[in-house]
């Protein structure tokens, strides 16, 4: 996952976070996961479905065969075989193809998982840990192609939720296109707009109380 950021990639978004920090007391973390959960449900209720199939289909085609003879696919070592396969090669499709994972997944599992990844990210990084209250987790879960932005008290008592739709869409729009760097020194630098805009004007004693680094985790 993280071959998907090169170094200078890695330091354009470092750049971006001081940027936005120099005009808002705001402290931005961002925070990269490959997925935040493994879907296992998914990944074998698709199997068993797969399964059921086969076996449907081998059973039709006992009932309909109107012939004397027997043939290799009546045989039970063969309706085995096909049957293990179907439900092997449809589970690991949904396990090894994302676009698979998440249609299987569906919406409602995914935003549970990525807001409980994010929820673990935010204490994990110890983002409440600032004189103000003013960190705020930038949550990516490249898999899901979802983004979370939790902010902490002294950032959620300024800014509306809703006010981060455009941060999320330019974020999401870059890992679409494969441009995820583009996209998260995009969302940052909103970021910082949208704080500075909304009264989270920086102290004349300011510090960095929370690193600029991205973190990622597989």
């Amino acid at each position: 996952m993280k071959s998907a950021l090169t170094e200078a990639d890695l330091a354009r978004i470092k750049e971006a976070v001081a940027k936005a920090e120099r005009t808002t007391s705001g402290e931005i973390v961002p925070y990269i996961v490959r997925r935040s959960g493994r879907y296992e449900v998914a990944v074998w209720r698709t199997a068993a479905i797969a399964a059921l199939a086969a076996f449907t289909v081998l059973t039709l085609l006992a009932l309909l065969y109107r012939g004397w003879s027997a043939h290799w696919w009546q045989d039970a070592r063969f309706q085995t075989l096909v049957i293990a396969a179907a439900g092997a090669a449809a589970g690991g499709l949904v396990a090894l193809v994302p676009w698979c994972r998440r249609l299987i997944a569906g919406k409602e599992r995914m935003m549970m998982q990525v807001h409980r990844r994010a929820m673990a990210a935010f204490v994990e990084k110890e983002v409440f840990a600032t004189r103000d209250r003013s960190g705020i987790l930038l949550f990516v879960s490249l898999t899901e192609h979802r983004i979370e932005v939790v902010g902490d008290a002294g950032i959620n008592a300024h800014v509306n939720r809703g006010e981060w739709a455009q941060v999320v869409r330019v974020i999401r729009d870059g890992i679409k296109t494969q441009t995820l760097a583009d996209g998260l020194v995009e969302g940052i630098t909103l970021c910082g707009e949208l704080l500075h805009q909304s009264g989270l004007e920086i102290r004349p004693d300011d510090t960095n109380e929370l690193s600029d680094e991205v973190t990622f985790e597989s």
